[in-house]
């Protein structure tokens, strides 16, 4: 298991990542403590090498008495030889000082050089600088650089560790953002596992930290929630399917076995297969409707879209249902408030059928008497239609329900349709981008298809309040 866990610490992005930040860093690291390891040493080095050719300038510029003196006087004051100068004659021997030979055969040397002395079993390391003087001697001075030398070494020491201490830090810390994104990704997979199995209620968790992973959750959330809905949705079509169509088969399975039994003429044959017609006919309307809604939500019309003058259309759908309106006589007219163009992008075709629907409903619904209405507005680039009748209006709480596919309010039972016209509506409504609206009209229903200035593609709405 830890192997299996390992393996998928190893694998996650964020490790890796924090590995390559780790490697980034190790080597900005490792410049650094180079950089300041060899500053400070070479400030050490070069402070001594000053001091050693101070000193032997002021040898080198001494007569022969004053150079011998000052050696005795330098050996007093450096019992311990931390600091030994020396003269040699050309062959190598001492002379003077607290130095008993040349460190090498090849002095002098233009150049500071190091040598070791032993001290007490132990090898101490020294800088040197030497110069021969006109008389063929080598004089030759020197300093301890032990104490220099542990430094560099304790500083050497210390920037090692300290590198492997950042190397376990960061190593750590890769492995700990790595376990976490192993953890959050664990939980996810176990979201989506149990929602594949299933459980379309299910969400993927969010920690709430509006990182990366939970705005990508979010938006799946999201799309988990539309096909939710739509699944709900083709549940409900299927049930309400099944459940309005049964009826006109019921009846056209009845009509055509009562008239196998009972038809004695050919007029009552003729009766029945026209009964027959009629339900077929209802049955293929209703499919109609279904594949046209299928048709708009699909959005591929929107590509055909042209500059549309909506009152022109809605003159056009007075026009076509005022003998409807005359027949059942209700009060029927037209009011144009256009203050601006009035112009909508679109396809005439379904604005027609949308707001033909609208008025269909209105005229159906409204009694003898009453009036409908069909209002066009275009003011401070705000515009739209409005279908307003007298009848008894949409309660508050069915004013989404009458929006899905085949919903039928209880008191239209019994009215002719398929309970789809506004579906279709909201459909059209959707494409064009428009706002759906359904108010109390005080009395009867009030409709609206409406564009804000601000709102190029709205989203469907539904409102229980009064607009003006």
């Amino acid at each position: 298991m830890f192997s299996v866990r390992l393996n998928d610490l190893r694998r996650t992005t964020s490790f890796r990542l924090a590995l390559l930040f780790l490697a980034l860093f190790g080597a900005a690291s490792l410049t650094l403590f180079g950089f300041l390891y060899w500053q400070t040493a070479g400030y050490l080095k070069s402070g001594t090498d000053e001091w050693l050719a101070r000193e032997i300038r002021s040898l080198v510029a001494a007569s022969p008495s004053q150079l011998i003196e000052h050696l005795q006087e330098h050996a007093a004051h450096d019992p311990g030889a931390n600091r030994p100068f020396a003269l040699f004659d050309a062959a190598g021997n001492k002379v003077e000082g607290n130095l008993a030979n040349l460190p090498t055969s090849s002095l002098p040397s233009d150049r500071p050089f190091e040598f070791s002395l032993n001290r007490g079993g132990e090898a101490v390391p020294f800088r040197g600088l030497a110069r021969r003087l006109p008389s063929g001697n080598i004089v030759l001075v020197s300093q301890n650089v032990w104490e220099m030398h542990e430094f560099r070494e304790l500083l050497l020491g210390a920037m090692t560790w300290g590198g492997l201490l950042v190397l376990i830090m960061g190593l750590a810390g890769a492995a700990a953002i790595g376990a976490g994104s192993v953890r959050r990704i664990d939980e996810v997979t176990g979201a989506i596992e149990r929602i594949v199995k299933g459980n379309l209620a299910g969400r993927l968790p969010t920690r709430g930290t509006a990182g990366d992973l939970d705005r990508l959750v979010e938006v799946v959330n999201g799309m988990l929630d539309d096909i939710e809905r739509l699944m709900h949705e083709v549940k409900g079509v299927s049930d309400a399917v099944a459940h309005d169509l049964r009826t006109p088969l019921t009846r056209l399975l009845a009509g055509l076995e009562r008239a196998g039994r009972r038809a004695a003429s050919v007029d009552e044959y003729a009766a029945a297969v026209d009964e027959a017609i009629g339900e077929t006919k209802a049955v293929l309307s209703t499919f109609g409707a279904m594949l046209r809604i299928s048709e708009v939500e699909d959005g591929a019309r929107r590509a055909g879209f042209k500059t549309l003058d909506l009152a022109a259309i809605a003159a056009d759908v007075t026009e076509f249902y005022q003998p409807l309106a005359e027949a059942k006589r209700v009060s029927f007219s037209l009011k144009d408030e256009n203050t601006g163009s009035g112009r909508i992008a679109g396809d005439p075709s379904l604005l027609f059928e949308a707001i033909g629907n609208l008025v269909d409903n209105a005229i159906k619904f409204t009694p003898s008497g009453g009036r409908v209405t069909v209002r066009v507005f275009c003011e401070n680039e705000r515009l739209g239609i409005i279908v307003a009748d007298t009848g008894p209006g949409i309660p508050a709480e069915e004013r989404e329900a009458v929006l899905r596919r085949f919903y039928r309010a209880e008191r239209s039972r019994h009215t002719p349709g398929s309970g789809l016209g506004l579906s279709l509506v909201a459909a059209v409504a959707r494409l064009h981008g428009l706002d759906l609206v359904i108010e109390d009209a005080k009395p009867g229903c009030r409709v609206t298809l409406r564009r804000e200035s601000n709102s190029t593609w709205p989203s469907l709405a539904v409102a229980a309040t009064q607009w003006d």
